[in-house]
């Protein structure tokens, strides 16, 4: 029998015909969209979920990392523009904690899901940016050899089409990227990703019993461990109080396959896979946490819809960041704003985080326009932690910070283009660098 199906042709309606079209509705995406949607051009933003947020809402993470840096010692918010308006929104809605301390040197905020859900549907629909939701992206068709015409998309009323003159790949995966040629790169090179997680949220918790168990959680892991009760899938547990401090999430599993490598997030029967694998750790891993003072009580309130993937695709671009330009806080005349998040190596078993010479320097890195040009393509950008990085420079900058400087960058940037008729690689980046610091970005 037959190993493949072939489909008959078929003519695929037009549902819209944009300026600029963006795939993935994450930090990276929502970013982009505002900004193109500001400037008066017809944006659209594409997401497969009914909601946006990405990782941070559907695979429940919950925590802004990447805003702030250790600058000299001092923590400092160094990522601002869409975030800072994302985060006020959150704000307003109750749903922002203040700043607490991550890995004991660097600053992150917790967040309500729901308020993030809110706060990204206003902020993006006041740019003027139209939303289409449960669309599934599923291929591209390309007009000349270097440039895209169109993102095929299912949706529940079938097989459709979206066209534009100017694309922004925040899928997370590279898809649209991919799909149209770009080089990219999985992995390490021996066939190794960054871990994924399933995220979950707990609530019931005795906030004064439990106090700052967050510290001590680790410690009790290892002793459960050693006396042979529990056996965890990674060390280096993330349990922190939510904005209700009743409510706590956990970011404490690994997903990995029978031979101890982490599954392919860009693979549908392994994502099929992780996804079991991921709640049944969720259930052994709450069993435990059960034992901890002031969880007693305590209950699942919600497991992520989706597991937490951290890396798949990274799409090769005109430049290819670098582990040491993180670690060396590098500076680049094309810069487009700040990573400031160390390399957070998801490793089999365990969590390594690698620093920049802190409290000796600045603590963050630029990031330079160039990482968003996939190469071979001239109307398409790549944002978020798909954007052109190595394995290890991708550990620090996939997170909610250079994911939003990107986004934000790229759709300031499909805009010059367009007004200026240039292709992706020929803007005026001194025009771009001004409107992002009109924007409140800082370079």
């Amino acid at each position: 029998m037959s190993k493949t199906i072939t489909e008959p042709a078929k003519n695929i309606p037009v549902i819209g015909e944009y300026d600029i079209a963006v795939l993935g509705g994450g930090p990276a995406g929502l970013a982009a969209a505002v900004a193109a949607g500001r400037r008066g051009f017809a944006a659209v933003l594409i997401e497969r979920h009914g909601f946006l947020g990405g990782m941070g809402t559907a695979a429940g993470v919950s925590n802004f990392c990447g805003l702030y840096a250790n600058y000299f010692g001092e923590q400092v918010q160094v990522v601002r523009g869409v975030a800072d308006e994302l985060l006020d929104r959150i704000d307003r809605l109750g749903g922002l904690n203040a700043p607490h301390l991550c890995a004991g040197k660097i600053n992150a905020r917790a967040y309500d899901i729901p308020a993030y859900k809110f706060a990204a549907d206003e902020l993006v629909l006041g740019a003027g940016t139209k939303l289409i939701f449960h669309a599934l992206a599923v291929g591209v068709i390309k007009g000349t050899d270097d440039t895209l015409d169109a993102l095929l998309l299912e949706t529940k009323s079938g097989r459709v089409a979206v066209r534009a003159r100017m694309f922004i790949d925040a899928s997370g995966d590279g898809d649209l990227a991919a799909w149209a040629g770009a080089p990219f790169e999985k992995g390490d090179g021996a066939g190794n990703s960054l871990y994924p997680s399933t995220m979950f949220r707990m609530n019931g918790i005795d906030p004064e019993k439990a106090g700052d168990a967050w510290t001590k959680i680790p410690g009790l892991m290892r002793e459960a461990e050693e006396r042979g009760d529990f056996k965890f899938p990674r060390h280096g547990a993330i349990v922190r109080p939510q904005r209700n401090p009743i409510e706590w999430r956990a970011n404490i599993t690994q997903i990995h396959d029978d031979n101890g490598n982490a599954i392919d997030g860009a693979n549908g029967e392994s994502l099929s896979e992780g996804e079991i694998i991921g709640r049944n750790q969720v259930k052994e891993t709450f069993r435990f946490l059960r034992t901890v003072p002031g969880f007693e009580h305590s209950y699942i309130s919600e497991i992520a819809p989706q597991i937490g993937i951290r890396e798949t695709r990274r799409i090769m671009g005109d430049y290819v960041l670098t582990e040491d330009d993180v670690l060396s806080c590098v500076d680049f005349e094309d810069t487009i704003g700040r990573n400031s998040w160390p390399i957070e190596a998801h490793v089999q078993g365990d969590v390594h985080w690698h620093w920049q010479d802190i409290p000796n320097v600045r603590g963050y890195n630029q990031l330079p326009y160039r990482m968003m040009l996939p190469v071979g393509i001239d109307n398409l950008f790549v944002v978020g932690r798909c954007a052109s990085m190595t394995h290890h420079a991708q550990s620090a900058a996939r997170v909610t910070g250079a994911c939003f400087v990107m986004g934000e960058a790229a759709g300031e940037a499909a805009t010059l283009a367009l007004n200026s008729n240039n292709s992706t690689r020929s803007i005026d980046q001194a025009t771009l660098r001004e409107r992002l610091e009109r924007n409140g970005v800082l370079l």
